[in-house]
């Protein structure tokens, strides 16, 4: 097992948007969690529910949101401490590099566009799902597969832990996001409450968009 905890890639503007998000992510998530209705009311409030999606109208024994919004707004949902913390660590090692690339304003657009296609990927393997899908996850996961093009060389310094081998090594971004991408192709169809074909579509939008978003046409992407 391993746990990226920065990589060696410095950038050069100031990742505003990045920093802006995982603010608004971590916000949201204790205005929530300490609010009078508790998580659970905002998950099924604000989640995305792929039934509604692909049947075009609303559950109506929960307190909804229009479907069509719940696919934003399930973006910034997050079910417990933990899930936040793993999406907002990627988000903050990766995102900043694939920020300073595309610049602050295409960022945002390559990341919202990231996780609708991360959702719609979910939603086509599971259309008729009423449990809310919720996270950062498949944004981050473009953000993963953009990253993986870009800086394949970049060293991750990244926590090892093996039985009684626990280290901090620097690992190329490709081994480390290549094998955190075969993880998720290999629990396709797992469940555990774990949207994974979110996570594939998401990082293989990433990999694919990055080109399309790309300010610098005549530049090689395939970068150290």
């Amino acid at each position: 097992m391993f746990l990226p905890l920065r990589d060696e890639n410095p950038t050069r503007r100031f990742p505003a948007v990045t920093i802006l998000l995982i603010a608004s992510n971590v916000l949201i998530f204790l205005a929530q969690a300490f609010s009078h209705e508790g998580l659970v009311y905002y998950v099924q409030k604000m989640g995305l529910i792929p039934y509604e999606i692909t049947h075009f109208q609303s559950l109506p024994y929960l307190p909804r949101l229009s479907p069509a919004l719940t696919l934003l707004t399930s973006m910034f949902l997050h079910g417990s401490v933990f899930h936040i913390l793993g999406n907002m660590l990627y988000l903050w090692i990766f995102g900043n590099n694939v920020e300073d690339y595309l610049g602050s304003f295409r960022f945002v657009f390559f990341y919202l566009l990231a996780g609708l296609a991360a959702s719609l990927t979910q939603i086509a393997f599971n259309p008729n799902s009423r449990v809310p899908m919720i996270g950062a996850s498949g944004a981050v996961a473009g953000v993963l597969g953009a990253y993986l093009l870009l800086f394949p060389g970049a060293r991750v310094m990244t926590l090892v832990f093996l039985f009684v081998f626990i280290r901090v090594v620097p690992i190329p971004a490709v081994y480390v996001l290549g094998f955190w991408f075969l993880a998720q192709v290999l629990n396709l169809g797992l469940g555990g409450g774990v949207a994974w074909f979110a996570h594939v579509g998401g990082f293989l939008a990433g990999f694919v968009l990055i080109r399309g978003f790309s300010r610098r046409r005549g530049r090689r992407l395939w970068m150290n």
